[in-house]
Parts: C-alpha cells; sequence; structure tokens
C-alpha cells in the first residue's frame, strides 16, 4: 500500500503549516515588543534619575548660595545691633536729660492756625 495522500489532506496540513508559521510570528513580534516596551520603560527609568539628580545638584547649589546669603545679611545685622547699642550706651545718658528736660521745660507758643486766625 502506498502512502500517498490526497490533495485534500495536503491543502488541509498546508493550512495547519501555515496557522503554525503565523503562530510562531505572532509570537515573535509579540516578544519584539514587550523587549521594546521593556527597553523603553528602562531608558524612561534612566532618563528619569538623570533628571532627578540634576534636580538635586540644582536645589543644593541653589540653597547652598541662600544659605551664605543668609548667614551674610545677619551677620551685618547683627554688626549693625551692636552699632546701635554701642551709640546708645555712649549717649544713652545725655538723651535721657534731653527728653527730662524736654518734658519739665515748658516753652508755650500758639498754634499756626490760631495765630493766622487772630
Amino acid at each position: 500500500m502506498s502512502t500517498s495522500r490526497s490533495p485534500t489532506d495536503q491543502v488541509q496540513a498546508e493550512k495547519e503549516a501555515q496557522k503554525i508559521v503565523q503562530k510562531g510570528e505572532s509570537l515573535r513580534r509579540y516578544i519584539r515588543v514587550k523587549d521594546a516596551k521593556a527597553e523603553a520603560q528602562k531608558e524612561i527609568d534612566e532618563y528619569r534619575k538623570k533628571k532627578e539628580d540634576e534636580y538635586k545638584k540644582f536645589e543644593s547649589e541653589q540653597s547652598s548660595g541662600n544659605k551664605t546669603a543668609e548667614d551674610d545679611a545677619n551677620k551685618d545685622a547683627e554688626a549693625k545691633v551692636k552699632d546701635i547699642q554701642a551709640a546708645g550706651k555712649k549717649s544713652g545718658d545725655k538723651v535721657v536729660a534731653d527728653l527730662i528736660k524736654a518734658v519739665t521745660t515748658p516753652r508755650p507758643e500758639v498754634p499756626d492756625k490760631i495765630q493766622k486766625e487772630g
């Protein structure tokens, strides 16, 4: 007996073979898409990390600049307060004496408004 196939059996075998090939191709496509997606996510994560590092570096540079300016301003303010305190100690007694003299020595003056009316 011969093992020859009929033309319909051969057509069915070709269709099955074509289905198997299509499944293989779609599986390869799926794997390529999956790999591409994973690679893209990896690139996105690397880019995000790079930008976050740049931002942290920029932020630290800016905050250190602000900290330096703040320290300088505090030093200037402290120096001015010390100058004012020294001036107060130096002429404080004279200022108090002048205030007491101004309060206890009245100088009556007619206000300008009343002077113009009269």
